[in-house]
This record gives structure tokens, C-alpha cells and sequence, in this order.
């Protein structure tokens, strides 16, 4: 087998690794809510806009890094980014207010961005041969997973021996191992553009002139939405508005024997069942129409959220819920991805990515911080939860009329 037909690479191996050590931390902060709650008296919503904060930053950095990797390398993306995750979590365990928290998550989010999906899913796009590309997208989506099942119950574990300042502290040298595995992503040097290729500004120009490229981008806010509001709120949700965990039971005999650890697994059996999620949506991806794919994801993801809150909060629903939630998690992104790289190609997937993931972000931003806001005006997350069921319904149906087919170049002037 030629190695441009290999799937399992060292790019494809270092990016997985890459991604599962940025995710693994960055879907830990949920466990922080109640414990930064008890240190400074602050209201539920000033965490919650801090970690708000932190995803509009992520979003706002992901074409930013995008177009650096594109135009100066991969690398220095990644080393910039890894920087930026430490220092914001540093800075972070010496704050005494709100705002200083707030502003210092901007520096992590620009560290995500730096080290997340638009950079890395663009290195490892580029590398794949054209059979294996929308797997190998899948594949590295799923190392995100991974790190989701480490990072909560790594952060509750931490947080019974330490406090949530020093655990932050371990995160930030967590985050700074990610520059060890740049070299397995080779050279990271940016393509060379021929003469026959648009400039970056043509493409973007050409791109949000396009019907398709927008409903791409306005579909992708709910995803942002759901996960965002989930990854910061469901663990302190679950904490407290879930039935007690009966004594003598499985999750009891596991070890799982509060409400408040139930939360830190649930979000670890997302990541869990996202893993074979997001992997056979990147296999489905090369069979199917990425755009239909994408519609029944949004579909079964709007009846599951419906269910869950239609439903008595207890241990079993909060499983199924994970679990079924888990196995539609990220499995938009590869699709997604992949439908940017399938219209507009892959010389500049890096940045169009990016700006997708912007509204994605933008989501998220609004998922957590109304999150917060709605739980202290009201006491709990019913009216927030439904908006989250309204606009994933509205996702599924902006899918269907996007033209999945490569854009083509404008035709040359005549001499």
C-alpha cells in the first residue's frame, strides 16, 4: 500500500493526540462551575460567561489560526496556541474577580483555536488520500471524544485531592505537551499556491456570495449551542436536579454514588459514545450525501434533547440521554469539514473551516451564558434547554437545500 493511501499516518496519529489533549481539558471546565461558585460567591452566570467568553474567543481565533497555518505553517499555529492555553489557565487561578476571570478566558479560547479542530482537521484533510480523507476526518474528530471521556472525571478526581486553582495549574502543563507532538505532523510549511489557484480573498469572497456556504454557516450555530451549553451546564444540571442515586444499585457498585460524580461521567459517556459516532459519520461521509447525513443528525438530536426534558430527571435518563446525545455529539464535524473541503476544496480548508466554526462558537457563546443567566433568573435550565431543542430543528431544515457540489473556478477574462 502507497503511503498516499495509508490511513493511520503520523499526521493522522500526532493530530488525534494533538486534539485528544486540547479537548480532554477544554470539556473539563463544566466541573469548575460550582466550585469557583463556593469561592467567590460569584452568581452562576459570571462563570458562566467566562467559560461563554472563552468559546466566542475560540471561534473569533479559528480562522485567524487557519489562515496562519495556512500562510506560515502549521506548526507555529500549534506553538502559539498551546502558549495561549497555558498562560490563560495560569492567569486564571490568581483572579479575584469576575472580569479578570472573563478576560483571561479569552486567552484560552485563542489557545483552542490554535490547537483545535480548524488547524488540525485541515493538516490532517490535506494529508489523506482522496478515499480515506472523510474517515481520517472522522477519526481525529473521535480523538476530541477521547479526550472528553479523560478530561471530567480527570478534573473531579483532581478536585477531590487539590483545589480547582491547582488543578489549573496541572492543566497548563498538560496543554504545553501538546507542542511535543508537532514533528509528527511533518514540516508543517504552507502549501505553495500555483498561478492557477484564487487567492485567499477570492475564495472568501466567492464563499459568502455562495447560498450554500451560508447555510453551512447558520446551520452550524446550533451545533455550537447544544455542546457548548451541555459541556458547561449538564454537571452541575445533573448535580442538582437529578433524583438521587439509589443505594445498592450498578452505578452505586461503580463507585458512582453522588449526583455530582454522575454529572462529571455523564459528560465522560458522551465523549465515550461520540468516539463511534463521530467515526462512522466520517465513514457514512464518503458513501452518502453529507448534507442528508447532516440533516439526520440535527433531526435525532432535536426528538433526544425533547425527550430528555419531557422526562423525570434520574440516573437511567441521564445515561440514555448520554449515551444518545454521545453517539450525535460531534459527528457534524466531520461532515461538516467535509462538505467545506468537498465544495471549496482543500488549498484554504484551514480558513473556510474557520469561519465556520465562528458561527459554531457564536452558538456557543449564547448556549452558556444564557445557561447561566436563565438558571439564576429561574432557578433551573428548562427555558434555555428548549431553545437549544427550537434551533436544532431549525439546523435539519437549513441542510436540505445546500447544492453539495464542488464550486468551480470563475472563467478566465479574455486577453
Amino acid at each position: 500500500m502507497s503511503s498516499s493511501s495509508k490511513l493511520m499516518t503520523p499526521i493522522l496519529i500526532g493530530g488525534c493526540i494533538i486534539l485528544l489533549i486540547n479537548f480532554s481539558l477544554r470539556a473539563s471546565f463544566g466541573m469548575f462551575q460550582i466550585p469557583v461558585q463556593d469561592t467567590f460567591g460569584w452568581p452562576r452566570a459570571e462563570f458562566s460567561l467566562a467559560i461563554a467568553i472563552q468559546n466566542l474567543a475560540w471561534g473569533i481565533g479559528q480562522p485567524i489560526f487557519g489562515a496562519l497555518a495556512e500562510r506560515w505553517g502549521d506548526r507555529w499555529s500549534i506553538i502559539i496556541g498551546a502558549a495561549l492555553y497555558a498562560l490563560g489557565l495560569v492567569m486564571s487561578t490568581m483572579v479575584t474577580t469576575p472580569e479578570a476571570m472573563q478576560l483571561w478566558e479569552v486567552a484560552v479560547g485563542f489557545g483552542i483555536a490554535g490547537t483545535g479542530f480548524g488547524v488540525i482537521l485541515a493538516v490532517v484533510g490535506r494529508a489523506a488520500s482522496d478515499e480515506n480523507r472523510s474517515l481520517a476526518l472522522g477519526i481525529a474528530t473521535a480523538a476530541g471524544s477521547a479526550g472528553q471521556v479523560v478530561g471530567a472525571p480527570l478534573a473531579a478526581g483532581l478536585l477531590t485531592i487539590m483545589p480547582w486553582q491547582s488543578v489549573f495549574l496541572v492543566f497548563a502543563g498538560i496543554a504545553l505537551t501538546m507542542i511535543l507532538f508537532i514533528p509528527m505532523l511533518g514540516r508543517g510549511k504552507p502549501a505553495s499556491p500555483s498561478t492557477l489557484e484564487e487567492s485567499m480573498g477570492s475564495v472568501l469572497k466567492r464563499a459568502f456570495r455562495d447560498p450554500s456556504y451560508l447555510m453551512i454557516f447558520a446551520g452550524f450555530f446550533s451545533c455550537g449551542y447544544q455542546l457548548a451549553f451541555i459541556t458547561a451546564h449538564f454537571p452541575a444540571m445533573v448535580a442538582q436536579m437529578c433524583s438521587p442515586i439509589p443505594p445498592g444499585s450498578l452505578l452505586a457498585s461503580l463507585g458512582i454514588t453522588t449526583t455530582s460524580t454522575l454529572g462529571a461521567w455523564a459528560i465522560a459517556v458522551i465523549g465515550a459514545a461520540n468516539i463511534g459516532g463521530s467515526i462512522l459519520a466520517g465513514w457514512l461521509g464518503k458513501r452518502y450525501k453529507k448534507k442528508y447525513l447532516l440533516v439526520i443528525v440535527y433531526t435525532l438530536r432535536t426528538i433526544a434533547a425533547a425527550w430528555f426534558i419531557l422526562s423525570p430527571i434520574t440516573p437511567t435518563s441521564v445515561l440514555i440521554f448520554s449515551v444518545a446525545m454521545g453517539a450525535l455529539w460531534l459527528a457534524t464535524v466531520p461532515l461538516t469539514s467535509g462538505l467545506v473541503a468537498y465544495i471549496y476544496g482543500l488549498r484554504y480548508m484551514g480558513t473556510l473551516y474557520g469561519f465556520v466554526f465562528l458561527s459554531h462558537q457564536l452558538g456557543s457563546f449564547l448556549g452558556v451564558w444564557l445557561g447561566g443567566v436563565m438558571y439564576d433568573a429561574y432557578g433551573n435550565y428548562n427555558a434555555v434547554w428548549w431553545v437549544g431543542v427550537g434551533i436544532g430543528a431549525f439546523s435539519a431544515l437549513i441542510h436540505l437545500p445546500i447544492r453539495e457540489e464542488p464550486s468551480r473556478l470563475p472563467a478566465p477574462i479574455p486577453a
